[in-house]
C-alpha cells in the first residue's frame, strides 16, 4: 500500500489547523503530537483536500472521522503519560489511535465494524503504528483479558457509562466518554476507589452512537 506524500502543502495546512486548535484552547503538548500525525493518511486520496478542515468527515460503514478539535480535546483530557496503557473504544479511521500512540501510550483499540477493523488495522501497520493492538469486538464489553487500563477513551456517544468499562480502569485512572444522544456531554469519569467514581462534565459534542455487539 503506497501512502500519499506528506509534502509542504499538507504540512502547511496541518500547521494552520494546529493554530486554529490553539486558538480554541488546545495545549501545546497535544498540538505537537497532532502535528506529527498526517490526518490526510486517513482519507481517500480523492477527499484529502478536506483532511485539515476542523470538521468530521464520513468514512466506511456509516461512521465518521471525528473533527480534529474533538480528537484534540479528548486527547487533552486523557493527560497521557509515556507508556500508559490506554483502551480506545471505536477504532474507526484509526486517526485517534495514532494520536494516542504518538503521545507515547500503549494503545489497545476495539472496532465492532469488521470492514473498518480490517482496513484500519492494515493502514495503521502501513503508516508505522504496528504497535497499536487492534481487536474486532464489542466495545461495551471492553477487553477484560488485558485490563486494567490506565485510561479509557470512547469515541462514540454512549447512552450510559458502561459498567464493564468502569471495572476495567485502574483506581486513579479515568474514562473519557461522550454521554447522550445526538448532542452529547463529554465526561471524565475518575475511579477514586474500587467502588467510587467521580464525574466531571465538559463541552457538548456530536458523535455517532455507540452500538453493542459486532457488525459484519
Amino acid at each position: 500500500m503506497k501512502l500519499p506524500e506528506d509534502n509542504y502543502l499538507q504540512q502547511g495546512r496541518r500547521k494552520a489547523l494546529m493554530e486554529l486548535l490553539r486558538q480554541k484552547g488546545i495545549k501545546e503538548a497535544v498540538l505537537e503530537v497532532m502535528m506529527k500525525v498526517p490526518r490526510h493518511y486517513f482519507f481517500p486520496s480523492t477527499f484529502d483536500v478536506h483532511a485539515y478542515d476542523d470538521k468530521a468527515f464520513p468514512i466506511a460503514a456509516d461512521q465518521t472521522i471525528s473533527m480534529p478539535y474533538t480528537v484534540a480535546f479528548q486527547t487533552q483530557l486523557l493527560e497521557i503519560k509515556p507508556l500508559e496503557k490506554i483502551l480506545e473504544i471505536g477504532t474507526g479511521s484509526g486517526y485517534q489511535a495514532a494520536v494516542l500512540a504518538a503521545s507515547g501510550a500503549r494503545v489497545f483499540s476495539i472496532e465492532r465494524q469488521k470492514q473498518l477493523f480490517d482496513s484500519t488495522k492494515l493502514l495503521l501497520q502501513n503508516i508505522g503504528y504496528s504497535d497499536i493492538k487492534c481487536f474486532y469486538g464489542d466495545g461495551y464489553k471492553g477487553l477484560p483479558t488485558y485490563a486494567p487500563f490506565d485510561k479509557i477513551i470512547i469515541t462514540a456517544a454512549a447512552p450510559i457509562i458502561p459498567e464493564d468499562l468502569k471495572q476495567q480502569v485502574k483506581v486513579g485512572g479515568w474514562i473519557v466518554i461522550p454521554v447522550g444522544d445526538e448532542v452529547t456531554t463529554m465526561k471524565k469519569v475518575t475511579r477514586i476507589s474500587e467502588t467510587e467514581f467521580v464525574e466531571e462534565d465538559f463541552h457538548e459534542f456530536r458523535f455517532v452512537p455507540m452500538l453493542g455487539g459486532k457488525a459484519k
